[in-house]
């Protein structure tokens, strides 16, 4: 099973990066919100408007950097007629989709990784660092949830019959982290203790208390990214039992 998995994978991942351009666009996605919060920081030295900024655009991260690869292993598949042939293989579903997903939350991690670098390089220009104990927990807390974006843009492939129409779709899935960390940034009062332990929500919440010098406890952090990954195993398997519709499997 392992072997089968890392093969779908590790091919899904060479395909994507010979696509030099969603590869550029990917990038240029991911160093967007450290540019903006850059710019922010000379022009008004706001603080917390940057901190707010920062968690938002880390969120957003998570959810470009594997979309061009998203919206290719299944709905692009489907478009050029060689999913089926894939799937006509003696290979269990979950472990086609198992492939393309770290694949695909591969390039999630990089974008979020990317975006973090170039975030805690300019934080450290300004003069505020981020205590190192204070990395596992945010490490534990925050990778998840590419994994968890990865999941999500998979299922939505699966939903498309062309990467036009997946990248439509996908490309409105980025408003939904932007907007829920819009939200927070503007109403910091409707947080609830509860919304610590919900994806996306959690890691806005982890990341401006951590920016702001709060606690950087492992056991919260812990629990958050559990929480995110075993969301992330549902939507997996909800996308691996839609390639046994035949509409998906023989369908145009």
């Amino acid at each position: 099973m392992l072997n089968t998995v890392l093969v779908v994978a590790r091919k899904e991942a060479i395909d994507s990066l010979r696509d030099t351009r969603s590869v550029i666009s990917s990038l240029m996605y991911a160093l967007m919100g450290p540019a903006v919060v850059f710019m922010v920081s000379l022009a008004v030295r706001a603080d917390k408007v940057a901190i707010g900024m920062m968690s938002v655009f880390t969120l957003v991260a998570a959810f470009v950097g594997g979309m061009n690869v998203a919206m290719d292993t299944i709905a692009g598949e489907r478009e050029r007629q060689s999913l089926l042939p894939l799937l006509m293989n003696p290979v269990r579903r979950r472990d086609i989709v198992l492939g393309k997903w770290l694949a695909t939350g591969l390039f999630s991690l990089a974008g979020l990784m990317l975006n973090l670098a170039g975030f805690a390089i300019i934080f450290a220009r300004a003069g505020m660092h981020l205590p190192w104990l204070a990395v596992p927990a945010m490490a534990a807390a925050i990778l998840p949830l590419a994994l968890l974006a990865a999941a999500i843009q998979l299922l939505i492939s699966t939903v498309c019959r062309s990467s036009k129409e997946a990248q439509t779709y996908l490309s409105m899935l980025v408003f939904l982290p932007m907007g829920i960390g819009m939200f927070q940034v503007f109403f910091p009062g409707a947080a609830r203790g509860w919304f610590a332990f919900l994806p996306v929500l959690g890691q806005q919440l982890q990341l401006a208390r951590w920016m702001q010098g709060g606690g950087a406890a492992i056991g919260p952090a812990a629990a958050l990214g559990c929480c995110t990954a075993g969301v992330a195993l549902l939507v997996m398997e909800a996308a691996a039992n839609r390639l046994h519709r035949d509409e998906i499997v023989y369908g145009n």
